[in-house]
């Protein structure tokens, strides 16, 4: 089978739609057309470098679309589901696993760092050899096999631009807040960076009942979705924002302040936006090889706690449905998040978008 497919060839290089070879599924594996997936900054720090990965690679890890064929022994899913894409597959019998804890499971981590299946092979091929797979998912392409473990069914009537952001961008943002920290309802936040991420921890601090949200940013557009999506203030990042906070905040800092870049330097501030006694959650994912300096003096004085979120601490198969039925009913305005749709062939140029700070979150949909 053939299918056109972003690719990364070198870093610092434009990314290449090119049409590559797909294999059927293999056992345990799953077909499926692509329909909509998210623009994520985790996929281009695999075309700047920031992020270590075999090359050429289809990036890609933030899709929905429809199951068409099935490899030996699959029985989750059927021809024809519509399905969210999980790039944290677990194996349901580890340490964490058992305990809930799935986001932590290590159990295809090897493979997944590797730009592989889970059995350490490609589907992708070109005439000069395998070409490898972001996440084990490869969602910037127009059909893709994945592991079985990867698909989360969820009801046809939920548009697939929103299952492919409660893939990624909702279950890490919104989790953040639900899981990871449990926000309590009348708490002050504070939320860094109103990416997809972001603007996908402010949507679970409104839904939570936080209060004050406060969005910072160093974009004034990002600051307006921001308060499009209810956050109650927007302040600039810049060297009056941990004030501007305190002012917000009876002087004190926030409750819980979510960093949502993945910038150290930015890290940094959220420790001191943070009250004594408070929570600073790291939601962004740094570059490799970074380092953050938390002083112990403040930690431990002012009794301030730093947690780290992966993946929103989300077991997919629980949240991907719950987030679903929350957007069903009203409780999270996930269409708000999709701020302009972009083809396959115009994936550089999402990126640009997306760097720009125009956009909540971007997304690539594929043709019916």
């Amino acid at each position: 089978m053939k299918t056109r497919a972003a690719v990364v060839r070198e870093t610092g290089q434009p990314i290449r739609v090119e049409t590559l070879d797909l294999e059927p599924p293999h056992a345990g594996e799953v077909l499926v057309r692509l329909r909509a997936t998210g623009v994520c900054h985790s996929d281009w720090h695999i075309a700047t470098g920031d992020t270590h990965h075999p090359l050429p690679a289809v990036l890609g890890h933030e899709g929905a679309g429809v199951v068409e064929a099935l490899g030996g022994g699959v029985e989750r899913v059927r021809a024809g589901d519509h399905v969210a894409l999980n790039w944290a597959p677990s194996c349901g019998r580890c340490f964490y696993c058992d305990r809930g804890r799935p986001s932590l499971c290590a159990e295809y981590v090897g493979a997944i760092w590797a730009g592989t299946m889970l059995d350490g092979s490609t589907r992708f091929r070109d005439e000069a050899g395998p070409v490898f797979h972001y996440s084990s998912l490869a969602c910037f392409a127009e059909r893709v096999v994945v592991p079985e473990v990867c698909c989360v069914p969820l009801d046809r009537d939920v548009p697939f631009e929103v299952a492919a952001l409660i893939g990624c961008a909702v279950a890490t943002g919104v989790g953040a807040v639900l899981n990871t920290a449990q926000v309590p309802a009348g708490a002050a936040v504070a939320v860094y960076g109103v990416g997809g991420v972001g603007a996908s921890v402010i949507l679970g601090a409104r839904l939570a009942g936080a209060a004050p949200i406060i969005a910072v940013d160093r974009n004034e557009t990002k600051l307006e979705i921001a308060l499009g999506l209810g956050a109650t203030h927007g302040v600039l990042a810049n060297t009056d924002a941990v004030r501007s906070i305190r002012a917000l905040t009876g002087g004190r800092g926030a409750d819980w302040v979510f960093e949502a870049v993945g910038a150290p330097r930015v890290q940094e501030e959220c420790l001191h936006a943070a009250r004594p006694g408070g929570v600073i959650v790291l939601v962004g994912l740094s570059p490799m090889g970074s380092a953050t300096n938390f002083p112990g003096a403040i930690l431990t004085r002012e009794e301030k706690s730093v947690v780290g979120s992966y993946y929103g601490t989300c077991d997919a198969a629980r949240d991907f449905p719950r987030f679903a039925e929350l957007y069903r009913r009203g409780a999270l305005d996930l269409d708000a998040l999709v701020s302009r749709r972009f083809a396959l062939d115009e994936i550089n140029d999402a990126y640009a978008q997306m760097l720009s700070g125009a956009l909540a979150r971007g997304v690539v949909v594929f043709d019916a």
